[in-house]
């Protein structure tokens, strides 16, 4: 599902009075918050869903694949994703018990 898909379900979802132009203020408002509270808080958390998280990166030794030196990774910074109990249990199918 890419962006457009994403919009047009959110559409769906807010009913037929809502236009796609709409949705996609919805979406992106969305994704803005997420961005800010990333940038302010460090995290951002949606219970059922998962939480967003600032993540460092160290830096550290790497090996270029195309002549395999050695080469410096600088430190970075990005985000992870811990996914949520609710989330998960909609996308994985139910286990099956050993007993």
């Amino acid at each position: 599902m890419n962006k457009a898909d994403l919009i047009t379900e959110v559409q769906k979802h807010l009913g037929i009075e809502c236009s796609k132009a709409h949705a996609e203020r919805a979406v992106n408002a969305v994704l803005s918050a997420v961005t800010r509270g990333l940038q302010v808080d460090g995290e951002v958390q949606v219970v059922g869903f998962g939480t967003f998280h600032v993540k460092d990166r160290a830096a550290r030794t790497g090996l270029n694949p195309q002549t395999k030196q050695p080469m410096q990774i600088p430190a970075s910074r990005t985000v992870g994703f811990r996914v949520g109990s609710g989330l998960r249990s909609a996308v994985a199918p139910p286990r099956e018990d050993a007993s």
